[in-house]
């Protein structure tokens, strides 16, 4: 019998090349045929190894196909001859392979997805150095890149997953025995790639990677056996992002950590803030998210001012146990002159969270320190600090000038000394160090000197200059520094607005998942959208969806309340928005009012798309009825009439030929009643079904006897030993009828229908094949459309039913109708029956 729902995957895991994955793949596939089950080879390589090209022997192999690149020729897996054959299980080598171009899929991972799709098992076999996540570690250990990978989601979504593991030197002796390279590639290979070094480190990373997926097997038979002991705490492991080179390096090794912690998180996350991650690469960051979640974590992105806190934050509120840093791309000289960096103040704060500080080859390529976009208290007191000791040191060094220096030279020393701490420490501190230098200026250097007395208007007019100018310049570098501020927190709300933008594009539409977006980015405790339920009732509301915690029941309960529209309200609790904060949430509101609106709009389509279908379907049913019940009730009618007429006197071969004129209009009519009652039971799933063994050939004097004349028509070629079938005998007589009075319909003269059957495994399929010109692929499922005449031909007889009606008799005896194409044109009908033995339970289904 066809096999329904999708195939189950088994993939042989090798710690090395050699270690023997592709010999066990096979020998399961001998195990399995030698059981009964139907197996093919899709595409074995066996590397010319004498041990195991032997276990090919007895399997059925489907050929490979034969694809031209680039002037030389490809074998490839012909998926499309494994689905043709559609085995039981089917034997797929070399799961991280990449196609040849041209190919349907790109990568065979790709390929073997369709056929379990198809409900075809698959049995495959990959080495560990193919799995993404630790594809750089292995370049590295053997120096070998590896440019064939598969995600790791793929091998872990296998049903099972069996080591094939091997000890260095047991590994080395069969390389040296020749049972794995050519004798002339042995001594390169044990130099090289099978150093016994090698060899332990790809063991351990194999060991490692499976030890999450035994642990989550055990965790689910744990569940479902209700055992409550206790459990560890999910490790949650959470990588900073800052949009540079050394990215893709902190998320590969994030997601090592994560997968040797039984299974723990991987998230990403970004803090889009002007101090310390400004000027991020978008790209390097689409690039990096997109890696991220290829190795199964997710994508955060938050705002916050300082960045050691916005990250121990988001790691907090995601329960987090490790957190993943770069080491610092600053160069010791420009550590020297912002204190200390973002890693030591996380490591400082951290508490329990443990912090990985990881190298990579950016480290101290000489980054200067960012120009912050608002000056920090620390800028200040040095600036206030820097001012109290320019003013003395320079009137000393000015004073030992003496008369060489004239009052003008001073003023500009005392103005260059402001321009350095407004620079320093912003508008304040110059403001004190230029009022300081004028008393300065006033006291030592303008006549008469040593009073605060000024003897000329000149001098005076240039001590009045010099503060003038001190503001000016100090009031000019504090405006740029509010602008400087004012951008970078621009570019932040651009970063979030794009990243919203972008999940919208990527399909994130989820309500939950908005909201869980604002409450991180914003570093909320909860996010709530709350809907009023009554204009007239301004005081009652109703969540609509929600993230986080939030005890608040009202709007105006919330830290901030955002208006997304009149009757709905994005609330947050956790902290009090600022003004500028609160023009970015409003979009993510407007945003979450749309998604409630196609939310909503969804559902009212989704409830009415039944009542369109019934619409439609009452339209059709009213269109064929009303024209199929008129035919043969308005034939019997004018029969009767007219045997009834006193004004024609008929023959005794007139009055028979308009009785059986009569007779054939009501049999037409009793027909269609009958289908169009059996099609309502089975809709509602009240038609009785009455199964027991029956033999095809049973049923086959009542097929060509509600046939009538057209059963000569037709041919039949039933085998005689043919198995039972697991059948109502009615309902089966009924299908067969149904198909073969199609075919007579479109068989053309010369040509008639063949009805055949043959026994499959547990199956026995009965063939009803025509000769007429067939029916396009892409319509083949049209023509079980009730009240529809798709046919081989123009149609303009029956009602639609007979197809519809007879896929679901069939189906109702836990069996099958499709549509195949007949070789040479035409169309064959295949109904699919369980034998009588694999019904009962008697059979082995392999």
């Amino acid at each position: 019998m066809i096999k329904s729902g999708r195939g189950h995957l088994r993939v042989y895991l090798g710690a090395a090349p050699g270690v023997g994955k592709t010999y066990k793949m096979l020998g399961e596939g001998q195990r399995r045929r030698e059981r009964g089950t139907d197996v093919v080879v899709g595409f074995v390589e066996t590397h010319g190894r004498k041990q195991t090209e032997p276990m090919l022997d007895g399997l059925e192999l489907v050929a490979r196909k034969i694809m031209d690149y680039r002037g030389a020729s490809f074998t490839e897996l012909d998926l499309d001859a494994v689905l043709a054959r559609r085995p039981d299980v089917a034997l797929v080598d070399e799961l991280a392979h990449t196609n040849i171009p041209g190919s349907r899929n790109e990568k065979r991972w790709q390929d073997i997805e369709e056929l379990l799709a198809a409900g075809i098992d698959v049995i495959s076999a990959v080495n560990i150095q193919h799995l993404e996540s630790i594809n750089d570690v292995v370049e590295k250990i053997t120096g070998v890149p590896q440019q064939e990978t598969v995600p790791d989601r793929v091998v872990r979504a296998a049903d099972q997953i069996e080591l094939v593991d091997m000890t260095p030197e047991a590994l080395r002796r069969r390389m040296a025995h020749g049972n794995i390279y050519a004798a002339d590639k042995v001594d390169a290979a044990l130099g090289n790639y099978f150093r016994v070094g090698n060899l332990s480190a790809l063991r351990e990373l194999a060991l490692l990677w499976l030890a999450d997926r035994v642990d989550a097997g055990l965790q689910q038979y744990r569940a479902e056996h209700d055992i409550d002991s206790t459990w560890e705490a999910r490790e949650r492991v959470v990588v900073a992002l800052t949009g540079g080179p050394e990215g893709e390096t902190l998320i590969r090794r994030a997601a090592r950590i994560a997968a040797r912690s039984s299974g723990g998180d991987l998230l990403a996350v970004h803090v889009a803030r002007s101090d310390g991650l400004t000027g991020a690469n978008p790209g390097k960051l689409a690039q990096q998210r997109e890696l991220v979640e290829k190795l199964g974590g997710t994508y955060h992105q938050v705002v916050g001012d300082d960045v050691p806190n916005a990250l121990l934050t988001f790691a907090r509120a995601e329960n987090a146990t490790q957190l993943v840093l770069g080491g610092s791309r600053r160069s010791r000289f420009g550590s020297m002159f912002s204190g200390p960096g973002i890693g030591a103040t996380t490591i400082r704060d951290s508490g329990d969270i443990d912090v990985h500080i990881v190298t990579h080859p950016e480290m101290g390529r000489g980054r200067l320190p960012r120009t912050r976009g608002s000056l920090s208290v620390r800028r200040k007191v040095q600036g206030f600090l820097l001012g109290i000791v320019l003013l003395p040191v320079l009137a000393f060094l000015l004073d030992r000038g003496g008369d060489t220096l004239n009052l003008t030279s001073n003023v500009l020393a005392f103005l260059l000394a402001v321009v350095v701490v407004a620079l320093v420490g912003g508008m304040w501190p110059a403001m004190l160090t230029a009022v300081g230098g004028s008393f300065v200026l006033n006291y030592f250097f303008t006549p008469p000197t040593g009073t605060f007395t000024i003897g000329e208007f000149n001098n005076a007019l240039a001590l009045a200059i010099f503060v003038l100018v001190a503001a000016m310049v100090s009031s000019v570098v504090d405006r740029a520094a509010r602008r400087t501020r004012q951008a970078a927190r621009a570019a932040a709300e651009s970063e979030t607005l794009a990243t919203l933008a972008g999940s919208v594009l990527r399909g994130e539409t989820a309500l939950p998942a908005l909201l869980e977006r604002v409450r991180e980015a914003f570093g909320m405790t909860g996010a709530c959208l709350m809907e009023l339920v009554d204009n007239e009732l301004p005081e009652l509301w109703q969540p609509v969806s929600s993230a986080g915690t939030l005890t608040c029941t009202r709007p105006e309960e919330a830290d901030a309340e955002i208006p997304a529209r009149d009757d709905l309200v994005l609330v947050l609790q956790g902290r009090q928005l600022a003004a500028d904060e609160r023009r970015l949430v409003g979009a993510f509101a407007a945003h979450a009012a749309a998604l409630v609106d196609r939310a909503r709009l969804s559902e009212a389509a989704a409830e009415a798309k039944p009542l369109a279908e019934a619409d439609k379907l009452r339209t059709a049913l009213l269109r064929a009825v009303g024209h199929d019940l008129r035919s043969p009730l308005a034939s019997a009618k004018a029969s009767v009439t007219s045997l009834r007429s006193d004004d024609v006197e008929w023959s005794d071969s007139e009055r028979a030929e308009l009785l059986e004129t009569a007779d054939e209009s009501l049999d037409r009519l009793s027909r269609l009643v009958d289908n169009l009652l059996d099609l309502s039971r089975l809709q509602a799933g009240v038609l009785p079904v009455f199964t027991r063994p029956t033999a095809v050939a049973e049923v086959m004097p009542g097929v060509l006897e509600e046939l009538g004349d057209d059963a000569d028509r037709i041919v039949v070629e039933i085998p005689e030993a043919l198995p039972l079938v697991e059948a109502d005998p009615a309902l089966l007589e009924r299908v067969v009828a149904n198909l073969l009075a199609n075919a007579i319909r479109y068989s053309p003269p010369g040509l008639p229908p063949l009805l055949t059957a043959s026994a499959l495994r547990d199956t026995v399929e009965v063939r009803v094949i025509d000769r007429g010109p067939g029916i396009p692929q892409a319509e083949r499922d049209q023509v079980f459309a009730p009240f529809q005449r798709l046919g081989d031909t123009d149609n303009t007889v029956g009602v639609g039913l007979g197809l519809a009606l007879s896929r679901g008799l069939a189906e109702a005896m836990d069996g099958t109708l499709q549509p195949d194409e007949t070789p040479g044109g035409g169309l064959t009908m295949v109904v699919a029956l369980p034998t009588a033995a694999t019904a009962s339970g008697g059979g082995d289904a392999g």
